[in-house]
């Protein structure tokens, strides 16, 4: 894991990177509050690929109907600074060391540059009839043999604060999984007014985002660690029924 160290906009939190602390559903940063969704998305090293990708080229999001608008990406120069590397559970594995050069930068198949640790973003989310600029900052990347991701914290300007991680990784079976991990909060006291909105849409954009990888499979209903029971509290009985496909992990 590289964490990011293009710091020209501070995050609009402290705790960055505590989205992969494993005790964040019983312990989240104060003030905070958690959550985390786990589905399956497919089978195979193929769907792997396809996933891992799809999530480092910021398709999660597009698919969900979010506007993705990179405003800067961090230059990679000749003997640049390579952060400490992390493991999943956030131990130190690799020193930092000046090594880094343009030929690490890395592209999907179809030459789409892949998230890099530092780039920013703005997120344009549509909510009740209105369009609602959202900025951020790539603030940790996961790449690992099975198990790649990115997180992205809050600038200024979003509507809520904290950090939220889209991991994809492949079980010894070669099931493939999309972990989502977040913390949040309004940003100010002119969402805490509308935070009962800002619910309803965070819980639509959640279930979009977990089925924005998932394909149609032969044979029986994939396995599932999600039920729809904390997403849809948010929204009205009449407009978004349960979907038992669907499992926030801390019910």
């Amino acid at each position: 894991m590289r964490r990011a160290t293009y710091t020209e906009t501070r995050t609009t939190y402290g705790e960055v990177g505590a989205t992969q602390a494993p005790d964040l559903m019983q312990y989240p940063p104060t003030g905070f509050t958690p959550a985390e969704y786990r589905t399956r998305v497919g089978h195979g090293d193929a769907r792997f690929e396809a996933a891992w990708i799809a999530t480092m080229t910021w398709q999660i999001q597009r698919r969900s109907g979010i506007e993705v608008r990179v405003d800067a990406v961090p230059p990679l120069e000749e003997g640049g600074y390579t952060p400490v590397t992390f493991d999943e559970n956030g131990a130190p594995i690799d020193p930092a060391h000046w090594s880094r050069s343009p030929d690490e930068a890395r592209f999907a198949p179809d030459g789409t540059p892949l998230l890099t640790a530092g780039t920013t973003a703005t997120l344009t989310i549509e909510a009740y009839g209105r369009k609602v600029e959202a900025p951020v900052r790539v603030v940790y990347v996961i790449d690992e043999p099975k198990r790649k991701g990115f997180a992205y914290g809050t600038l200024d300007g979003h509507p809520e604060s904290g950090e939220e991680s889209w991991i994809v990784d492949q079980t010894d079976d070669g099931s493939v999984w999309l972990s989502i991990r977040s913390f949040s909060r309004p940003s100010s006291l002119r969402w805490k007014l509308v935070e009962p909105f800002m619910k309803r849409t965070q819980a639509l954009y959640t279930r979009r985002y977990l089925r924005a990888l998932s394909i149609s499979e032969p044979g029986p209903e994939p396995e599932t660690d999600l039920d729809a029971a904390a997403i849809t509290a948010a929204e009205s009985p009449e407009t978004a029924p349960e979907d038992p496909t669907l499992r926030r992990l801390d019910d």
